[in-house]
């Protein structure tokens, strides 16, 4: 029994449990499931991203501060994070994947990387 291509449809030849007749086509396959869907989910990821950049940036060290100001001068969303974190004396961190912020007096912020 011949298979075929998940993508272009050619006939396989190699291994019994080959998919696909080439990388490209692995590739392409892949992207077509994984690219998002809408453009609102393409904004909020690109929001997303832009945030970690960001914070990336700024938070070298693994635990630093900033401000407000600069936070929004270089593009930050506030409105785009991924997960909270609350902690046992009350405070609460705002992630956007492993980088993440607390908010301190007079517009000042703490950033931290979570491990993992």
């Amino acid at each position: 029994m011949d298979k075929a291509c998940l993508e272009c449809g050619d006939k396989i030849v190699g291994r019994e449990d080959k998919k696909f007749c080439s990388d490209g086509c692995r590739n392409s396959f892949n992207n077509k499931i994984n690219k998002d869907t809408t453009n609102y989910m393409r904004n909020t990821n690109n929001k997303l991203r832009k945030n970690y950049r960001i914070l990336s940036e700024l938070n070298g060290e693994g635990k630093t501060k900033t401000t407000k100001i600069k936070l929004l001068s270089k593009g930050f969303d506030f409105d785009y994070i991924t997960n909270l974190m609350h902690t046992k004396t009350g405070n609460t961190y705002y992630f956007v994947y492993d980088q993440g912020y607390m908010v301190l007096d007079h517009d000042f912020y703490v950033l931290v990387k979570k491990d993992i």
